[in-house]
């Protein structure tokens, strides 16, 4: 995972509290997981004209507002924060698109690039519905398939780190990870298909 903390006890400790109900240990928890979730919102933003007027502080802000806006979530470890972190910046950026491409000015054509260590390239605004459509029906066939991209594509999670997550094994995460590919190019190729 991008960007490890020097305090990684200071966040599980931190966690571990907000789970109890500690609001102030939510407070606390921002500056010490700052700079990892600004990390993992430029992967989301990296080079896309999104950038230009979703800025990645902003997206960390937006994040972290939505995240203490949720029902208490028992955290199970750093791991866990930041895949809901990563689903939580997904969300914000498929609205952010939504807003967009409704706008009487916005232009579907706009793109948007997003990134992970291993893909990169640019999508159209509409291209980014079209993959969240595809993600809402994968989770729909099957949901650890959806929680393994939005952890690895959106949240630049190593398998051994969302199998620790998932608690399965990191072999079951790469076979998963490749089904979940597959399955993803196929629904958008297809949704290329109809708009031809």
């Amino acid at each position: 995972m991008p960007g490890r903390e020097i305090a990684s006890g200071e966040v599980t400790r931190l966690l571990h509290a907000v789970s109890e109900g500690s609001s102030e240990a939510f407070d606390e928890l921002l500056p010490v997981v700052y700079e990892t979730l600004k990390q993992i919102a430029r992967a989301h933003l990296q080079g896309g004209r999104a950038g230009k007027t979703l800025r990645t502080t902003d997206l960390v802000h937006e994040t972290y507002l939505k995240m203490s806006d949720q029902t208490p979530v028992k955290w199970e470890g750093r791991s866990h924060f930041y895949a809901v972190a990563s689903r939580a910046m997904r969300q914000i950026l498929v609205d952010y698109a939504r807003r967009k491409n409704a706008a009487k000015r916005g232009n579907p054509n706009d793109r948007i690039t997003l990134t992970s260590r291993d893909i990169g390239y640019e999508m159209k605004v509409t291209e980014i519905l079209s993959l969240n459509d595809a993600l809402e029906t994968l989770g729909q066939l099957n949901y650890r398939l959806l929680k393994i991209v939005e952890y690895r594509f959106f949240g630049g999670m190593k398998e051994e780190e969302i199998a620790e997550v998932l608690g399965i094994s990191t072999r079951t995460v790469e076979r998963d990870w490749v089904k979940a590919r597959m399955f993803l190019h196929r629904e958008l190729y297809q949704d290329q298909e109809r708009a031809e």
